[in-house]
């Protein structure tokens, strides 16, 4: 089979011709048909439509004949009721570059001063916006932008300070083939996955809640040692009946968006797994009903029907977030670097500094500091937005089921 090369040359001049108006079926087959008697080769293309209104560009080599070309491609214009503009030029002037970056803004609501801040800084960062794409317009705006010129880590250090002062979340990711790859996905349980802490529902059968409550916040901030604190809150509970178990377990509330997160990745072949400073008892059956992967927690010791005040075996820390999902990618045979964690806490910190793309969710400022990037609306969906998918395509899967 014969290899077709084209002629066109990065120094050979170029035209870009732009359509503009109200948005119609046929513009672009009108348009390439006028086209084609020339001898031309199409370089890129973009399409827009916004609201109604088209904007059709195309980047073509000059053709011999101007006036004619001028005048088909006008002609069409006239058909549709559409500006048409010529800019003469050298070459591709805005070369796609290999390395670009995803940067990812969420906003509820979105405001123009926010989205200006950001891309102020991505121009400042050395960054050119190459295409913006809007991935969801409820419950949060989720807006694309594509960036060349720019170190990805440069734009992360740079938008992360200026997100937190708009009260917007922003993502940065290397937009390379990676990025296709099956995932891992890896999740916190107690305020990421469910809402509210399920050893504080345990403490609450035993009228130690707003003990367990206050070392639980101090223990999700950092303030003190993880470990230590469960061992210190699981005593309290000596004495509960273990059916409270079960309560809790049918008293448990999802964050909102997470099943349709689950839903949606799974369907493109994601994995997933709950690692979990909480209890076995608990976090088994929300995997079994979620139908999650693998999963890894704390183990509650029952006596004679009743918890003992005691874990069983090691105790899931912050370390131990970390080597698990270390574990999980290693049996599921996916690259670390494609895993993905959500937490909120400071015991995920070593869990979401290990994964390739580690999300504070919710979190409290020490996590939000140090994470690769924030979600601060309350949508676990949210989440499917980072990974490039739309709000539509998500509907849309839905929809066909």
């Amino acid at each position: 089979m014969t290899e077709h090369v084209p002629t066109q040359q990065l120094s050979d001049p170029t035209v870009l011709v732009t359509l503009t108006g109200s948005d119609q079926k046929g513009v672009t087959t009108r348009l390439f048909d006028s086209l084609a008697p020339f001898d031309v080769e199409v370089i890129d293309i973009e399409q827009l439509v916004l609201r109604g209104r088209l904007s059709l560009g195309t980047l073509l080599t000059v053709p011999g004949d101007l006036e004619g070309f001028e005048t088909v491609v006008r002609s069409v214009g006239d058909v549709f009721g559409l500006e048409v503009t010529f800019e003469y030029g050298i070459g591709d002037t805005r070369a796609r570059r290999v390395g670009r970056t995803q940067v990812t803004v969420l906003g509820a609501p979105l405001r123009p001063s926010a989205f200006s801040a950001i891309t102020g800084r991505v121009a400042e960062a050395g960054g050119n916006i190459d295409r913006i794409l809007r991935l969801a317009r409820y419950p949060v705006t989720a807006i694309r932008l594509e960036i060349s010129g720019a170190e990805p880590e440069v734009l992360r250090i740079a938008l992360a300070a200026e997100a937190a002062q708009q009260g917007v979340d922003v993502a940065v990711q290397p937009a390379g083939l990676q990025r296709h790859a099956q995932r891992l996905v890896v999740m916190d349980v107690d305020s990421t996955l469910v809402q509210g802490e399920v050893i504080e529902m345990i403490a609450a059968h035993a009228g130690f809640e707003r003990e367990v409550a206050e070392v639980t916040a101090a223990a999700m901030r950092g303030d003190v040692d993880f470990g230590q604190s469960l061992t210190a809150r699981v005593a309290l509970l000596k004495g509960v009946d273990a059916s409270a178990l079960d309560l809790i377990y049918e008293a448990i509330v999802y964050t909102p968006g997470a099943r349709t997160m689950i839903r949606t990745l799974k369907r493109l072949g994601y994995r997933f797994a709950l690692v979990s400073g909480g209890f076995t008892q608990v976090i088994a059956r929300i995997a079994a009903e979620l139908e999650i992967d693998y999963f890894a927690a704390n183990e509650l010791e029952i006596a004679d029907g009743k918890l003992t005040g005691r874990i069983v075996g090691p105790i899931v820390d912050r370390a131990g977030k970390a080597e698990a999902l270390r574990r999980f990618a290693a049996e599921a045979k996916i690259s670390v670097q494609n895993t993905v964690a959500i937490g909120d806490g400071a015991n995920d910190l070593d869990m979401l500094a290990a994964a390739g793309l580690g999300i504070a969710f919710n979190a409290k400022p020490i996590v939000r500091d140090q994470a690769h990037t924030s979600v601060n609306v309350p949508y676990l969906d949210a989440i499917v937005y980072l990974l490039g998918i739309t709000r539509e395509e998500v509907e849309a899967a839905d929809a066909a089921d």
